[in-house]
């Protein structure tokens, strides 16, 4: 993105340059072009004038030879008139003449020929009236005519040579001209329709620039305000800190922490810790200390006393970061009050939930020993009456002892499974790797009377080889297969199926799974009484029964303890049944 954006930035300023370039370059090209365009204009004014200038001075010496002819003619005076003025008048143009080609040294030696064929001209007149005027012979008047028509004739050459000279200099400037003139339009068209381009190509990358941005800036304010929401609903804020330059900056929601309007004060060092408990002043000026000797940031959890007098508990993260080379330590506050307060509650919970396991290990103490003792006791007696004076009860004192009798024994068992069920929940998890045939054959052996009284029949596959806790699975084998036997139909020998299968937990249907996890699924089935389906979950509470007391022996524990061995090995139990058909118990056990 940085990268993207730099590029972008040094595109635009390419195109600045390159445009101001380009403007800089078409402006000298203009003015080189108004430049030759008046040295040109300059140079035909100055040829123009120069051909005047000649053509004048070769007009006054016409105008003289024309007053001498006159004159010699007419021997009158008057036509000497332009012979005379010519001497002043000629040098009005000659010295202008001499003017325009001050810096042409060419044209200067051919003016300066120029001024000696006409002083040589106007000699050879003045000697051709001054032979008229004293009658000399005609013939040398005839020569001198001659002289003086040659020396015309050579004047006429070198004007007419400096006059060639000046529309040269004036045709190659011309042409010169008439190049640029020609080349010049078509370089400015090219450069013109160039630097268009280059215009267009500017204006689409900038537009695309400013639409990117303006995106960009549209969802910086949305990541903005949801950032503030975000701070608001989570109950945490951020500041910065410039180190150099001691400057703090809160976010909105630090200062509805402190009880304040946002932006409502100017934050610093001095008036946060105002609301810092006094006992936790050390902790912030131990952040300030890192930050700026070590250069780091850290981590403190302290108490503030906001505007309203509230106490709130907050906790504190820090870095040092570097912007545009100042030292910048960043952070984020987060109320944690409540958390905080949840958290004493809750080890109050637990010392209180401590002081009842104790209690209740001082009743299984109890149960173990002071209750068993009694009971014992009885036991002896019971059996003392029963052996001896059994023959002198009557028939109602027999019914009371019978009565005893099944109380007791209710008793023993009752006594006997709050053990059970206590050492399933507190017992020691020590994993072995153990084959369950051998635990299943275990518990059946310690059942055959019960199974050989009812004449029950187990079918069983093979069990595989788990990693368990011994004395629990072959408890829960136990309590499962009493409990077929217990609720078998009266008269119908109980039939209890064991099988075994591997399953997927999200392949099945029997039990809710997050993740894919391979499972071995245990079942024991029989042919009892059954129960409805609608109790499949109420049979695993404790002490809970279907069945009256008087119908079915039992304390109501034992399924609850086969749900806790289940547990104690990261596995599920699950009951499915049906009034008159039986009763199926699947676990299912990871692999």
């Amino acid at each position: 993105m940085n990268s993207r954006k730099f590029k972008s930035s040094y595109f635009v300023v390419f195109i600045f340059v390159a445009s101001l370039l380009l403007l800089v370059f078409i402006s000298s090209v203009s003015y080189r072009h108004s430049v030759n365009l008046a040295k040109t204009s300059e140079l035909i004014v100055h040829s123009y004038t120069v051909d005047l200038d000649l053509e004048q001075l070769l007009s006054y010496l016409k105008d003289a030879e024309t007053g001498q002819r006159g004159y010699l003619v007419t021997h009158d005076t008057t036509f000497l008139q332009p012979y005379n003025d010519v001497l002043n008048i000629i040098k009005i143009p000659f010295l202008h003449l001499k003017s325009l080609t001050s810096n042409n040294l060419a044209e200067q030696k051919k003016l300066n020929t120029i001024a000696e064929l006409i002083n040589e001209r106007m000699e050879l007149l003045r000697v051709s009236i001054d032979i008229d005027s004293l009658a000399l012979d005609k013939k040398l008047l005839a020569e001198n005519m001659i002289k003086g028509k040659n020396v015309m004739d050579t004047l006429r050459s070198k004007i007419n040579e400096l006059i060639n000279l000046e529309t040269i200099s004036l045709s190659e400037e011309q042409n010169k001209y008439k190049h640029e003139v020609t080349f010049t339009p078509i370089f400015t068209f090219n450069l013109f329709l160039f630097s268009l381009t280059v215009l267009i190509i500017s204006f689409l990358k900038i537009n695309k620039d400013l639409v990117t941005q303006k995106m960009k800036n549209e969802n910086l304010l949305i990541t903005t305000e949801s950032f503030k929401q975000a701070e608001e609903i989570g109950d945490f804020s951020n500041w910065q800190w410039d180190i150099d330059k001691n400057k703090i900056t809160y976010s909105d929601n630090q200062f509805r922490l402190l009880g304040y309007d946002p932006q409502s004060f100017d934050p610093d060092k001095v008036n946060f810790l105002e609301f810092v408990h006094p006992d936790d002043w050390h902790i912030l000026n131990e952040v300030v200390k890192v930050a700026k000797e070590e250069n780091k940031g850290s981590n403190a959890f302290f108490r503030i006393i906001r505007k309203d007098l509230k106490l709130r508990y907050l906790k504190s993260v820090s870095k040092i970061t570097y912007v545009q080379g100042k030292r910048i330590l960043i952070g984020i506050n987060v109320d944690v009050t409540e958390q905080y307060l949840s958290n004493i509650e809750l080890e109050e919970r637990n010392k209180d939930l401590e002081r009842t396991n104790k209690e209740l290990a001082s009743f299984n103490h109890i149960a173990s020993h002071d209750l068993q003792e009694p009971l014992r006791k009885i036991g002896t007696y019971i059996s003392r009456i029963s052996e001896k004076e059994i023959i002198t009860l009557t028939d109602k004192g027999n019914e009371y002892f019978e009565r005893i009798l099944h109380l007791a024994d209710g008793m023993r068992i009752l006594i006997n499974d709050l053990l059970l069920y206590s050492r399933s929940n507190k017992a020691d998890k020590i994993f072995e790797k153990m084959d369950l045939n051998i635990l299943l054959e275990s518990a059946r052996l310690e059942l055959a009377h019960d199974i050989e009284e009812k004449e029950g029949v187990i079918n069983t596959t093979e069990l595989p080889v788990l990693k368990v806790i011994p004395f629990q699975i072959k408890q829960l084998f136990i309590n499962l297969i009493s409990n077929s036997l217990k609720y078998s139909k009266p008269g119908i020998p109980p039939i209890i199926t064991i099988d075994c299968e591997k399953v997927i937990s999200n392949d099945s249907q029997l039990f809710n799974a997050n993740i894919k996890k391979k499972y071995y699924k245990i079942s024991i089935s029989d042919n009892g009484i059954g129960f409805e389906q609608k109790y499949s979950e109420k049979i695993f509470i404790l002490f809970n029964r279907l069945q009256q007391k008087n119908e079915f022996p039992g304390s109501g524990i034992g399924l609850s303890i086969c749900r806790r061995i289940v547990e104690n090995h990261n596995g599920y139990i699950l009951a499915q049944g049906k009034p008159g058909v039986g009763a199926t118990f699947n676990m299912f056990f990871p692999e």
